[in-house]
């Protein structure tokens, strides 16, 4: 089943059901539960159709699972962009190539990494009584 939720652990919670609400409330409450699900899902069907209806016919081409957020690997998506890897390249095609930044020798950081590798073990941090 989904989310993890197998027959054993269903025939379970419903034991505990029967024992915490007793043989007289279950059936209202198994009722309620029922119109619950029923109207959530008339919702997400509503909403559906609504959507097929404001999109017209692109709806039905749109790749839903292309947008599914959960695809998204950050890593994965900036590996991607720093190499030139073609995924539907033959695999005797030669080695990618991975774009690299020119680096700035005068950088405001190498400025600073170059000033603190010159202090001796003595010397305070330089400090300056300007900044926020």
């Amino acid at each position: 089943m989904f989310g993890g939720l197998t027959f054993d652990k269903l025939l379970i919670v419903g034991v505990i059901a029967v024992f915490l609400l007793g043989p007289e409330r279950l059936p209202h409450y198994a009722a309620q539960l029922g119109r619950l699900v029923r109207s959530l899902r008339d919702m997400a069907n509503g909403a559906k159709d609504r959507m097929r209806d404001e999109m017209g016919p692109d709806f039905d081409d749109v790749d839903w699972k292309k947008l599914d957020p959960r695809q998204y690997d950050p890593r994965r998506i900036i590996r991607e962009a720093l190499t030139d890897i073609d995924p539907f390249a033959e695999e005797d095609a030669p080695a990618p190539v991975v774009a690299r930044a020119s680096v700035n020798e005068n950088s405001a950081y190498l400025q600073r990494k170059r000033k603190r590798e010159g202090l001796g073990a003595d010397e305070p941090a330089p400090f300056d009584s300007e900044a926020t």
